[in-house]
């Protein structure tokens, strides 16, 4: 199953961000900043990336439902999509 172009744009824009966010922990690091700013900006970086990852399963699910309506068997794409959710959870 392929991302939809749409939620790729997202997606990245996502991931970019959160890559600047990561160099900012890098250099809190390298800066010897407080732990409990370095871990705060952690946090922001995992719900960054989780939010990316959830966006790419939302979008599946939704390819799923469409198909579905459409007449087609998802049952196999249904419980993959599952997993992944899981997996991000």
């Amino acid at each position: 199953m392929q991302i939809e172009t749409d939620a790729v744009g997202d997606v990245v824009r996502r991931l970019r961000r959160a890559e600047g966010q990561i160099r900012g922990v890098i250099a809190m690091l390298e800066d010897g900043r407080d732990c409990a700013d370095v871990v705060t900006q952690l946090a922001a970086v995992s719900r960054a990336l989780d939010r990316a990852g959830f966006k790419i399963v939302a979008s599946g699910l939704q390819q799923c439902m469409e198909a579905k309506n459409s007449g087609e068997d998802q049952t196999v794409n249904l419980e993959r999509m599952e997993k992944l959710f899981l997996s991000l959870a």
